[in-house]
């Protein structure tokens, strides 16, 4: 009789803990899934920013036998970096920042075979203009202050170079070394760094670029050379880093244009 006595306590004392550990097993189960299901949704969250970024930055795609604009446009070149015959039949204006991996590719893969099929020939004039995006590049703006600032001693397009090579280097105490590595005098590069007097000219070219559709870089506007050294009619325009096939072309077209 005590044995089953004993029995009995022993089981109504047992099973209420049996029962709380297993909820208890239960309810850690339920927050593994629960956690795991939030790491899922945190991972997706970032590919959709990292896309978001990307079509940002890139702007929708345009094709390269894209037909002649709707609306004339006009684009500013005065006072603009360049290169190339000023008298070129074609003008190819660049809407560009430092700071955008897509610029960065035009400018190492693309630029080169433009320059020497196009700009050295005599065929093409190649204008910059900046674009820096601050929103996701916020190092873009003093860089092109920095190419700015090299203008004044003649070496823009060495900075230039200098930049879009070393596009993780871009921080604001960088900008004097890649200052020296391409011969600049420090003290008046210093001393326009300083001043802000190049700014003025980036923010020109910020303004203007959004009135005239600008909304992602690199982006390209393609018109023949005006009589005056001020604007260019656009007769073609080429979104995002597309490579030199779908700018010869584009120029190509233009320079056929009567």
């Amino acid at each position: 009789m005590k044995r089953v006595v004993w029995s009995f306590l022993i089981s109504a004392l047992l099973f209420p803990a049996i029962g709380a550990a297993q909820s208890q097993q239960g309810e850690l189960q339920k927050l593994r899934a629960e956690l795991e299901a939030l790491k899922t949704g945190q991972a997706q969250i970032q590919k959709d920013l990292q896309e978001i970024k990307r079509l940002l930055q890139e702007g929708p795609a345009e094709p390269a036998a894209a037909a002649q604009p709707a609306v004339e446009r006009f684009v500013a070149v005065a006072g603009a970096q360049s290169k190339g015959d000023p008298k070129a039949r074609v003008t190819v204006i660049e809407f560009s920042d430092f700071q955008c991996p897509f610029c960065g590719r035009h400018a190492r893969e693309t630029l080169d075979e433009i320059d020497a099929a196009f700009v050295k020939t005599g065929k093409v004039r190649y204008v910059f203009r900046n674009f820096p995006i601050e929103a996701i590049h916020p190092q873009a703006f003093r860089a092109h202050e920095a190419a700015g600032c090299a203008a004044e001693q003649g070496k823009f397009w060495e900075m230039h170079d200098r930049l879009f090579a070393n596009q993780d280097e871009l921080v604001f105490e960088a900008l004097p070394k890649h200052a020296a590595a391409i011969g600049l005098d420090s003290s008046p590069f210093q001393a326009c760094l300083v001043s802000r007097r190049s700014a003025a000219r980036v923010r020109e070219d910020v303004s203007e670029g959004r009135s005239i559709g600008v909304s992602g870089t690199p982006m390209f506007f393609i018109g023949l050379t005006g009589p005056k050294d001020d604007k260019v009619k656009v007769l073609r325009t080429v979104r995002g880093a597309q490579g030199f096939e779908a700018l010869r072309e584009a120029i190509e077209s233009v320079a056929e244009a009567k």
